[in-house]
């Protein structure tokens, strides 16, 4: 525990430096960097989320773009009508600003979470095509809802009261702080009884039956947890966004989180970070090439496929424990 939060934290503290490089670029070229590193701090929250459903339990989810939107649609909302309560009570300022911050994120979490369990529940019965179909369906489902809901701004989107959209909560101290968060309990989750059983899940579910393993239970557990991750996500998405459309969570987006862990590696903790930040820096990479990106983007993940089918750590996690290592001295 103490050494993944030391590599954890030696990690932010890297991505911090090279973050704070950009202070004497000038503000446009800020402005971009920052959100490339946003996106990348949330993607890896999606990634390392989804990886614990798909990944290590071995389950296949293609809607958690339906949770993300849920997570921040609630968030938005909660925002906006907790600000002018909580801006009286703790006094106006920063201390007002996360605590409803970090409050609306929380309801997010629950909202998506209990969306997860109430999909889960009659859904992780099933198995491999059926599951995500129904989860696929699911995905949609949110996203017309929302696009049809007058309350939260229909199609046009949900900006809060304020014409200049919803505040801009999002910053590289939150995201990164959450990013944290989420990987250690994930990580601990995995690497835990209850991880092993899910591991057992993933390998033969019905040995795992067999040995007394309450698997729906687990699994329905396993995706709670995973569609509250997607809820923050979203929270923190919609808030740097400084408002959210239904556009924001089609099916693409739930195929890019699937993407973030197929690259870095299904069941590994580390390539769902490394994924998530790839994926980042590439579409913004391709963004120039306009009609040609997606093609690229697509070639891409074929070559990557080819050359290296189990993702780029395969089930493996990196550790600093692994670089400090010295070589063995040879035998003469």
């Amino acid at each position: 525990m103490t050494r993944w939060l030391v590599r954890v934290a030696v990690s932010t503290a890297v991505v911090a430096g090279i973050y704070g490089i950009g202070a004497g670029v000038e503000a446009t070229m800020i402005e971009y960097v920052q959100r490339i590193v946003l996106i990348a701090g949330i993607n890896v929250i999606l990634a390392v989320g989804l990886g614990l459903i798909n990944g290590t339990t071995g389950q296949f989810s293609i809607g958690h773009a339906g949770f993300m939107a849920i997570g921040a649609y609630t968030a938005a909302f909660t925002g906006v009508q907790l600000a002018p309560a909580l801006s009286g009570l703790a006094g106006a300022g920063a201390l007002s600003e996360a605590v409803t911050f970090n409050l609306a994120l929380l309801a997010g979490a629950v909202m998506a979470g209990v969306a997860g369990l109430l999909v889960g529940i009659p859904s992780l019965r099933l198995k491999g095509d059926y599951l995500a179909i129904v989860t696929l369906g699911f995905g949609e489902i949110i996203r017309l809802l929302f696009n049809n809901t007058q309350a939260l701004g229909a199609a046009t989107g949900y900006f809060g009261n304020d014409p200049s959209g919803l505040p801009p909560y999002t910053s590289f101290f939150w995201v990164y702080l959450w990013v944290v968060v989420i990987v250690l309990v994930i990580r601990n989750i995995t690497f835990s009884q209850t991880g092993r059983s899910l591991t057992a899940i993933r390998e033969d579910e019905i040995a795992a039956e067999a040995m007394a393993t309450p698997t729906t239970r687990l699994k329905v557990t396993a995706f709670s947890i995973s569609a509250a991750t997607a809820g923050i996500a979203g929270g923190l998405f919609a808030h740097m966004q400084s408002g959210i459309r239904p556009e924001d969570f089609k099916f693409e987006k739930s195929i890019d989180m699937i993407v973030m862990i197929i690259i870095g590696g299904l069941g590994s903790i580390t390539g769902a970070i490394i994924g998530g930040i790839f994926l980042a820096v590439t579409l913004e990479l391709m963004r120039d090439l306009q009609e040609w990106r997606l093609i690229l983007y697509a070639l891409l993940l074929v070559v990557i496929m080819i050359v290296r089918p189990q993702g780029l750590l395969g089930t493996r996690e990196l550790s600093l424990a692994m670089f400090a290592r010295k070589k063995a001295p040879s035998k003469p």
